[in-house]
């Protein structure tokens, strides 16, 4: 509508300026997100999209525009059409072919990454001839040389000789220090304007804790973030042409330990992929690939909306050599290396330095005294934090000083903001593999409890106790239902489909008759339980002096508590509904790790409609 041959007969507004997005992917488009609202609020403006066709992870791309919900033109007709200003967040594309002035953003912590352009002029990365896991190129006597550094090197830089851009933001000095050398010509169109997506994610620091609970991430609990760029030489890559560190195919080991080494009421797991990971492969595929994991516990986090989010919650993360892990250091956070090739990157960008110096992961030794040791010995590397920008908090204000000045136009008396970091939707994350669960009986009514999702659970001094097993009602293990001591779900109390939490106990113990106890979560600090031979009890979570919080621990573990503590002097019935008659009295406490929870044991009170 804005544009084109009958556009001045149809458009409401007419003298609007022109700014067009120029989108290669979906990746390169979470940074001009970042940057789209300093346009605002300003009735002078009509934004207009296009993309460039030049990527070949092109999947999730019109998706994204049509979300964003501006006009979006053909390559052919965005070329034709005069423009104000043009923004891209990529070197893909033929970007010399725009009348308007053309800035470009990274779209990662700077310019780090080796990759060679194509042989056919066309300035599209995405169909050169490389050989992507090393960053290498093959020139025509079959000899591989280092492939030129993305967004710093002339074949990305210059078109016939000259910048393609009118201005190249840069987050920090030593960037201009590379440009220089690598391309002089280039490095009058350098302009220092900071990162906009750091700024957004240190000025969203206050909520983290929010950002924990929003990932289902209880007090207490330690969040490990897995994260990798896309390559097979990342994370998540199998290390099919591995040559430069990688160290094979990590993650399919990591997802097995994870599940085996880290007990699921003291750890959460998440993982942050690249866009690419999930557009290139397919988010079905993706979601098929990590079925178990995720129904272990490992929540995959949105590679759009949701990763900087979590990359604050994180207590430690596990990553590669991509721009995430690298703001996660500049955060603070403990960072230990599971992929880290040297050969991909510019050896005098900060990012090689702090991949020599941080904490490599041994992909052959147990995860868990490894994430232990990090954190433990945990010291803030100073480049990370020295390196990603230098006018941290200023991105807004001289981006948008930026965009205006080049359009001739004054900016709006306004301040310039960037919008604040979302607060995701809540994951409960339930855990739907069968549970191994480890219980000792400390005292009276003491019981602790430990839960793994593995079928090898690891063991230490200390871990003695009886075992049981307690399975999701959900559980695809359906098998096992028939072998569970506990089988529980989560639900509303009121949700129809099950009666009630008394309904649906009593039904699950006819139908299992192996099973001892069954548990109906209501909520994140109680549930309804039903003993076999006994009527429907509530356990709801109280405040322990000296915790951290009412229902830190996880109420389907309450469960396996009072199983534990039932079953603690063997099957005789007397002794058993003695040992309820006194949880009943005094309650329990529960202990998961070092949390301390204590557990209320009451009747059902008013009993729900199904008793």
């Amino acid at each position: 509508m804005p544009v084109g041959d009958d556009a001045a007969r149809w458009t409401t507004r007419k003298k609007c300026l022109r700014v067009l997005v120029v989108v290669h992917n979906v990746t390169s488009a979470t940074r001009l997100l970042d940057v789209l609202p300093l346009f605002d609020d300003d009735l002078r403006v009509q934004l207009l999209a296009t993309c460039t066709g030049s990527s070949a992870f092109a999947a999730g791309t019109a998706e994204l525009l049509a979300d964003v919900g501006v006009p979006v033109l053909p390559w052919e007709q965005a070329v034709e059409t005069d423009v104000d200003l043009v923004i891209s967040a990529s070197f893909g594309g033929r970007l010399d072919v725009f009348s308007g002035k053309l800035v470009i953003l990274s779209h990662g912590v700077g310019y780090t990454k080796r990759l060679a352009t194509p042989d056919t002029g066309h300035r599209t990365p995405d169909t050169g001839h490389r050989t992507p896991d090393t960053g290498h190129r093959v020139e025509g006597g079959g000899d591989a040389v280092p492939a030129p550094i993305f967004g710093l090197a002339p074949e990305w830089l210059l078109s016939r000789g000259r910048p393609v851009a009118d201005a190249l933001v840069l987050s920090h000095p030593e960037q201009h220090d590379r440009l220089r050398l690598a391309c002089p010509t280039a490095a009058p169109t350098a302009v220092l304007a900071g990162d906009p997506c750091f700024d957004r994610v240190l000025a969203a620091r206050p909520r983290r804790e929010r950002f924990r609970r929003a990932l289902g991430v209880r007090p207490g609990q330690r969040l490990v973030l897995l994260n990798s760029t896309w390559n097979s030489d990342s994370l998540f890559g199998d290390g099919a042409e591995d040559g430069g560190g990688g160290g094979g195919d990590v993650v399919a080991a990591l997802l097995d330990r994870i599940a085996d080494e880290f007990p699921v009421d003291e750890f959460r797991f998440a993982a942050v992929l690249h866009p690419n990971i999930w557009h290139g492969h397919g988010p079905g595929q993706i979601r098929a690939w990590l079925d178990r994991a995720c129904r272990a516990g490992l929540t995959p986090v949105d590679p759009l909306t949701g990763w900087r989010q979590a990359l604050l919650a994180a207590d430690a993360v596990i990553g590669d050599h991509g721009s995430v892990t690298y703001y996660a250091a500049a955060l603070g956070t403990p960072v230990l290396l599971a992929s880290a090739p040297l050969d991909a990157l510019d050896p005098d960008a900060p990012i090689s330095s702090f991949m020599r110096e941080a904490p490599k992961l041994d992909p052959g030794a147990p995860l868990a005294p490894q994430l232990a040791e990090l954190v433990r010995r945990h010291r803030p590397l100073p480049g990370p934090a020295e390196f990603t920008t230098s006018l941290p908090g200023e991105s807004a204000v001289r981006l948008r000083r930026l965009f205006y000045s080049m359009m001739r136009e004054p900016e709006p008396d306004r301040p310039a903001s960037l919008t604040p970091l979302p607060l995701p939707d809540h994951e409960t994350a339930p855990v739907t593999v069968p549970l191994l669960v480890r219980a000792r009986v400390l005292g009276p009514g003491e019981v602790a409890i430990s839960r793994w999702a593995g079928s090898r659970p690891a063991t230490g001094p200390g871990d003695g106790g009886e075992l049981h097993v307690a399975v999701h009602e959900d559980t695809r293990d359906v098998d096992r239902l028939d072998l569970a001591d506990v089988v529980f779900r989560d639900g509303t109390p009121d949700d129809p489909r099950f009666g009630s939490p008394s309904v649906w106990t009593s039904e699950v113990l006819r139908r299992h008759r192996d099973c001892a106890l069954a548990a109906y979560v209501t909520g994140s600090t109680g549930c309804v339980v039903r003993v076999r031979g006994e009527e429907p009890l509530r356990l709801t979570a109280v405040p322990v002096a000296g915790a951290e919080d009412v229902g830190a621990a996880d109420p389907a573990a309450y469960a396996s508590a009072l199983y534990a503590w039932l079953a603690a002097d063997g099957p005789d019935a007397v002794t058993a509904r003695a040992r309820l008659a006194r949880a009943v009295t005094d309650g329990l406490v529960l202990r998961t790790g070092d949390r301390v929870q204590r557990v209320r044991v009451a009747p059902l009170v008013p009993p729900d409609p199904g008793s």
